[in-house]
Formats: C-alpha cells, sequence, structure tokens
C-alpha cells in the first residue's frame, strides 16, 4: 500500500468503508477517519506526493477523481460532483489544480 507506514491500514480501511457508495465522499470527513488530518505538515507532504501521481507538483482533476485508488487500488473512482467539490475546497487561488500548501490547508480544515 502506497501509505503504508504513513497511516493505519485499519484507519484507511475504514476511511473507505465510510465512502464506498457514490455520492458519499466528504473529504474533511475521510481525512479524519484515514487519520491524515493529524499528521505533520511533513507527513501530509509525503501523502501529498503519492496522490501527485505525475509528478507535476500539483493534484489536478483526473489525479483527483482517482483520490481512493492511491488508498487502495480496488477502491472507487469519485464522481464528478465529489471531484469538483473537492477540487473547489482545495483550490483556493482558483488556477484548477491543488498545490501542496493548499493539500495541507484542505487536509487539516
Amino acid at each position: 500500500m502506497a501509505f503504508a507506514g504513513l497511516l493505519a491500514d485499519a484507519d484507511v480501511a475504514a476511511a473507505l468503508a465510510g465512502c464506498k457508495d457514490a455520492g458519499t465522499f466528504k473529504h474533511a470527513d475521510f481525512f479524519k477517519a484515514c487519520g491524515l488530518a493529524g499528521k505533520s505538515g511533513d507527513d501530509v507532504k509525503r501523502a501529498f506526493e503519492i496522490i501527485d501521481q505525475d509528478k507535476s507538483g500539483f493534484i489536478e482533476e483526473e489525479e483527483l477523481k482517482l483520490f481512493l485508488q492511491n488508498f487502495k487500488s480496488d477502491a472507487r473512482a469519485l464522481t464528478d460532483d465529489e471531484t469538483k467539490t473537492f477540487m473547489k475546497a482545495g483550490d483556493t487561488d482558483g488556477d484548477g489544480k491543488i498545490g501542496v500548501d493548499e493539500f495541507a490547508n484542505v487536509v487539516k480544515a
């Protein structure tokens, strides 16, 4: 698992179970449930680097759509509405992508 050593497997499983149905993903609830909200800034940055699949320094909409699959490969994709809500929450400068500082802010919110 990509988050081994960073997040507890049981916490990740519980967080994924809490949003297994389409339309049920709430980023703030997910970050609390998986334990990321309580991690250090360095740990949040490590998580960002895992989610930034193309290593562009940003999380773009397509990466966000596949967000849950970073935690477990067979997890579902986010719906378009969930993706847009998540992007709106994280993209505070309106450039259409989430940078590392924006990601840290949305994780800790």
